[in-house]
């Protein structure tokens, strides 16, 4: 869906706008025009070269234009993670960015083992929703912590702050989606498009 070309404009438009938030010099780089459409995104930062998460937000609805969206969750991502303090402008030489551009939302078929089946492992991001309780992970996160599709499901559960086995009970909904991820290989360094292991 994005080229190359496309990922690496998206990380190096995140970084200068973090940059620039942060009080820092930075020098915007353009935008393609595919970035006008509306499209859901995440941005996350990790420490170099441990690859700790150092924050990571994103819209997994499209709401806004690519282009704002990636603007938006940057910043979040830098200053409003509620698990992280902010970043500094002297931390980020020692951080890599990571976007994530995703496909829009579509049930998961099945329920019980139906629903396992229906989830591959670093191909889908799951979202699961009950009442008032929503998880989101992305799909390089069980592709990291080398989860397979069962323990990708409980652990979307557990996000949401429901029980690991909520995926088996009526009233749990699950939600797939797809995402292309480009990362920094180090901080301000060559960037790719991140292996997710899916073939």
């Amino acid at each position: 869906m994005y080229s190359d070309e496309e990922g690496r404009a998206a990380v190096r438009f995140a970084r200068a706008v973090i940059q620039e938030h942060l009080g820092g010099e930075a020098e915007m780089p353009g935008l393609p025009p595919s970035f006008d459409g509306e499209s859901g995104a995440f941005v996350t930062l990790v420490t170099h070269p441990r690859r700790d998460l150092r924050g990571c937000i994103g819209y997994i609805e499209a709401i806004k234009p690519l282009g704002r969206t990636i603007a938006d969750v940057a910043v979040s991502a830098a200053v409003h993670d509620p698990r992280f303090p902010g970043v500094t402008l002297a931390e980020m030489d020692r951080l890599a960015v990571e976007v994530s551009l995703l496909t829009p939302l579509e049930p998961v078929p099945g329920s019980g083992e139906g629903l396992i089946e229906n989830v591959v492992v670093g191909l889908h991001g799951l979202v699961v929703e009950r009442g008032r309780h929503r998880g989101v992970l992305l799909p390089q996160v069980p592709v990291e912590h080398g989860w397979d599709a069962r323990t990708f499901v409980k652990h979307t559960c557990l996000k949401a702050g429901l029980p690991p086995n909520a995926w088996l009970e009526p009233g749990t909904r699950f939600l797939r989606f797809t995402a292309e991820v480009f990362e920094e290989v180090e901080p301000r360094g060559e960037v790719r498009r991140k292996d997710l292991g899916n073939g």
